[in-house]
């Protein structure tokens, strides 16, 4: 009698196709990246690919760690944005700080982290490990965003995404004047109608310019109640469906994570739907997808290694669709251009969704929900 194979056996048998010179590279994330770190690179993005582009999907990213200074938002961020690939944005303030420098024509260089940085200090030259440039780069960006802050437009409340929206129309003008495109993040999702939120906005250059001004008798406040409102508002207009159908279905849509990082804009992202369930007590399960790219350890107990299982305790992550999250554990550096390229490769774009002008749409669901509501 044959003996009975076990169930834990189903798995896809390895025996990948030897690599030549003509393999593709989503080609070659398919076939050869079988097992340990390199298949969970694969199952990244195969989840990203295959389930968080479907049209029912409203896709978050999240970025920690310096992504722009190295390029990443030229190289991967605007593509995806450019096909639709990314509807809104919660980014380190740091980003897009140093994503401006690109977008108002200043220059970062590939250096060696190696080198005696007394020297650096006394030739002006700044380092971020291995990238150097020099510190008239800092004080050209805070000029340009003290300017900018001192317009009309800018002397009120308002949340972070209007902030970064309207700071994006003025790098997209510089970059036309210099005869330049792409290079900027903010730019991009300015043109594309992407919010960009900052779960910190005082922690950044940013930030630090905006307080400088508040002392020369400025009004530009960022409300993070703003934030974390509109935020939620977001996720709830993804899972009624709101977003990719225009009204409220009984089917609803689906609300997807991709964490690059972890750190305050992990939990900014994820904490939206404990605000709609938890404080607010509006019927909800949590997010559909979550996937981070991440090199933090669970065990040390900090949010940036918290584990998707750890999320659905909290009511972040629908335990319904905990197989459809997946934790990559490899640098950012590494991964999201290879996430990106291989969505490139097998997706067709999406229409653009620019959530940005529709805001005020979702946060009136939003609070038609919390209206009818027990917590208010």
């Amino acid at each position: 009698m044959a003996k009975k194979v076990s169930k834990f056996l189903s798995g896809k048998r390895i025996d990948p196709t030897p690599i030549s010179k003509k393999t593709s590279l989503a080609d070659l994330i398919d076939e050869s990246f079988m097992a340990y770190n390199a298949a969970r690179l694969r199952e990244a993005c195969q989840l990203f690919t295959r389930k968080m582009l479907e049209d029912d999907v409203t896709i978050g990213v999240t970025l920690t760690g310096a992504l722009t200074p190295a390029g990443l938002g030229i190289s991967a961020l605007i593509p995806l944005i450019k096909a639709g690939f990314i509807d809104w944005i919660i980014s380190t303030g740091a980003n897009l700080y140093h994503d401006t420098h690109f977008g108002i024509g200043l220059a970062l260089h590939q250096g060696d982290a190696k080198l005696d940085d007394r020297i650096l200090r006394e030739q002006e030259v700044v380092r971020i490990y291995d990238i150097f440039f020099d510190y008239s780069v800092l004080l050209d960006t805070d000029s340009f965003f003290r300017r900018l802050i001192e317009h009309d437009e800018f002397q009120r409340t308002m949340s972070s995404a209007e902030f970064h929206y309207l700071a994006g129309k003025y790098v997209r003008e510089r970059e036309r004047k210099l005869g330049i495109r792409d290079k900027s993040l903010l730019s991009a999702a300015y043109e594309y109608g992407v919010p960009i939120y900052t779960s910190s906005p005082g922690d950044s250059s940013i930030g630090m310019n905006i307080a400088a001004k508040e002392l020369q008798g400025g009004k530009l406040i960022i409300n993070p109640n703003l934030d974390v409102n509109e935020t939620a508002a977001i996720v709830l207009a993804a899972k009624r469906g709101v977003i990719h159908s225009g009204k409220t279905q009984k089917k609803g849509g689906k609300s997807a994570i991709f964490i690059l990082g972890g750190g305050s804009p992990k939990n900014f992202a994820l904490q939206t739907e404990p605000q709609i369930q938890e404080v607010l007590g509006i019927d909800e399960k949590g997010h559909d997808y979550f996937l981070q790219v991440t090199d933090a350890r669970p065990d040390t107990g900090g949010l940036s290694g918290a584990t998707p299982a750890e999320a659905v305790s909290w009511g972040k992550v629908d335990p319904d669709k905990l197989p459809d999250a997946v934790v990559a554990y490899i640098d950012s550096t590494v991964a999201l251009p290879l996430i990106t390229a291989y969505a490139l490769a097998r997706h067709a774009p999406r229409k653009p969704r620019k959530l940005y002008s529709r805001r005020t749409e979702f946060m009136s669901l939003l609070t038609s929900e919390y209206e009818r509501s027990a917590r208010r």
